[in-house]
């Protein structure tokens, strides 16, 4: 007689988990340039699929919601089909049991106001909008649109240089970009697809370790055109464009508060994290392109009217960065040893390091400049560092990585704490902040949760130093009395960076933008000089001597990520030396192997590849 076998349903669990990561990898790896229908109505099936079949709206409704959004995707439907979704899904929020029903009928309404325009589209010319159609992921989401895969595989064929003047075609700042780009290419990278992204900032990082971007000779300028352009601020954007502005045969004059260029990189990010020498490679080789000057420790608007230059010069690209840290408003706030966290960096980069042995310093915020200050105090010598946020760790806007490595070496976080006062001792310097607990609560128009006070007592923390880190501000007066509009200190400049109302003045970067990461502002500078260039009345082409090698075969034998590895937390955090430690030769090749060259394969293929 045969045994009936019964299934174990934990052993069913476990296996349906394994299923869901690989499904939650896919998600995740979603490809750029997909219809957005297409993705609500795969949203829509899995949630049909995941009914209990207990209540009708649920059970009967989303399959039919999902047959409406199905007949607007083939062409089908006509603006009545809307009408009838949009009825359906209210009803099936608004009587659904469980969040299964109504979260998927609230994500229909919301994607049909949304993606209007694609559901127009889709019902008048049965087909997507122009701009729909699959990129190559990592590219597309690099916001300097760098050839990725490219200097991918020049690093894995050895040609570090090739690979240092193919990312120069897009950008100026390899080592800087090595460094501390927050690498927002890998979020979407395919491989994740089999197992991890590519560390591409890590193979970037190895290309630069193995020949200083200063010693690759940059490609040759175009012929002199006679034209004078004007960058004011020698940060991020303001060199990218000076860059590419040289290249195409315009005579470049930056003008810089400080006396060395790099902005934010050279007096905002400590030593630690980008050592100056190796910005200082980036800078040499932008000067090196040649017609470039540069007048530093000049402030203009002060020291030189902006009217003045902008007589003088053709063009005028501002791009002044967020220079000052953001203000409190607390009871105590002019207590002495209270100061922004963005000062104090400013300093440490000015050679100018302050000693805070036997001491506790408080920071207030919960960024990468928060991170920065709490790391640099505990460097400076500080005896107890804490960081006060009064949301939780899971909201904090600073990288993950950055907060994990401030823990390891020693700094606590004193999270759902909102700053109160400050108390001031004797003398008047500050001798304890002030908090009030908080709980988490409803999520506001930004999508974040919101904290409110919980009812307990405020908490007295003793502190010697407070650093405020809570935001940047861009001194944005003398520009606005000479005309630019600004709205709350950010230039409103179009998404050419021309100010509108001003000819040929452009802003891009942080001060344009609001404070953001390097190669944001890498990319205004890159699009504010090209655009300049059509406003001179000409259009170039950059030149560019580096070109990526032909594909090989995929390697898709599932293979663990590369990851940097960092200095002992409790070596590291009584210097200022880089905390990174390079990529092995056998890592690196690894890594560039795991590249599945999406420029050639798939959507790739979509535009031709190269030839």
């Amino acid at each position: 007689m045969s045994k009936i076998l019964l299934a174990d349903p934990q052993n069913c669990d476990v296996k349906i988990g394994s299923l869901l990561e690989k499904f939650v990898r896919k998600v995740q790896s979603h490809p750029p340039g997909t219809c957005p229908l297409t993705v609500q109505y795969s949203m829509l099936c899995v949630s049909m699929n995941e009914t209990c079949g207990k209540c009708v709206p649920c059970r009967d409704g989303l399959p039919q919601l999902s047959v409406l959004l199905k007949k607007v995707l083939d062409g089908d439907a006509t603006m009545d089909t809307i009408e009838e979704m949009r009825a359906l899904a209210t009803m099936i929020r608004d009587s659904a049991d469980c969040a299964i029903g109504y979260q998927a009928a609230t994500e229909v309404l919301k994607g049909m106001d949304n993606f209007r325009l694609e559901y127009e589209s889709h019902i008048q010319k049965h087909l997507c909008p122009a701009d729909v159609g699959q990129k190559v992921p990592c590219i597309n989401l690099c916001p300097a649109h760098v050839d990725i895969p490219g200097y991918i595989a020049l690093v894995g064929e050895g040609d570090y240089a090739g690979a240092i003047n193919l990312i120069r075609k897009d950008n100026p700042l390899p080592t800087a970009c090595a460094m501390i780009c927050e690498h927002p290419c890998e979020e979407r990278c395919r491989r994740r697809l089999l197992d991890d992204a590519v560390n591409i900032r890590g193979l970037k990082k190895y290309a630069v370790d193995q020949i200083s971007a200063d010693q690759v000779p940059v490609p040759q300028c175009l012929p002199s055109t006679g034209k004078k352009i004007a960058v004011i601020g020698g940060g991020p954007a303001g060199l990218t464009c000076a860059y590419f502005s040289a290249l195409m045969g315009h005579k470049v004059v930056i003008f810089e508060r400080q006396q060395k260029l790099g902005g934010m990189l050279r007096y905002g990010i400590p030593n630690y994290r980008f050592p100056k020498d190796r910005l200082d490679e980036d800078c040499k080789a932008i000067l090196s392109v040649g017609d470039i000057e540069v007048r530093s420790g000049v402030m203009v608007g002060e020291d030189v009217s902006i009217q003045s230059i902008r007589d003088e010069f053709d063009a005028m690209f501002v791009a002044i960065g967020a220079q000052t840290g953001k203000k409190l408003r607390l009871e105590g706030i002019d207590a002495g040893n209270v100061e922004s966290a963005v000062e104090m960096l400013d300093r440490i980069g000015n050679g100018n390091i302050p000693d805070y042995h036997g001491k506790t310093v408080v920071v207030i915020g919960g960024g990468n400049v928060a991170m920065d200050a709490a790391r640099s105090a505990m460097r400076c010598g500080a005896d107890d560092v804490r960081i006060v946020y009064r949301r939780r760790q899971d909201d904090m806007t600073a990288l993950d990585s950055e907060i994990e490595s401030a823990v390891m070496e020693g700094i606590e976080l004193m999270t759902l704490q909102a700053p109160k006062a400050i108390e001031k001792d004797a003398f008047g310097n500050c001798a304890a902040l002030v908090v009030q607990p908080q709980m988490i609560g409803p999520y506001d128009r930004a999508g974040r949760p919101s904290p409110m006070d919980a009812k307990k007592d405020a908490l007295r923390v003793p502190c010697d130093v407070i650093l405020i880190a809570v935001g940047q501000d861009v001194v944005s007066a003398p520009f606005e009395d000479f005309g630019m509009p600004a709205n709350r200190g950010i230039f409103q400049a179009g998404l050419d960076t021309a100010v509108e109302a001003l000819p040929g003045v452009f802003a891009g970067g942080d001060c344009a933008t609001g404070p953001s990461t390097a190669i944001r502002a890498i990319a205004g500078g890159k699009v504010a000089a090209r655009n300049i260039d059509e406003y001179l009345g000409y259009h170039h082409k950059q030149p560019c001597e580096a070109e990526a090698p032909l594909p090989r075969e995929n390697n898709r034998q599932q293979t663990g990520r590369a990851n940097i590895t960092e200095r002992p937390a409790y070596i590291r955090k009584h210097d200022f030396e880089h905390v990174e430690n390079p990529f092995t030769f056998e890592e690196a090749m690894q890594e560039a192997c795991r590249c599945l060259r999406c420029d050639h394969f798939g959507c790739g293929a979509l535009e031709g590849g190269r030839d």
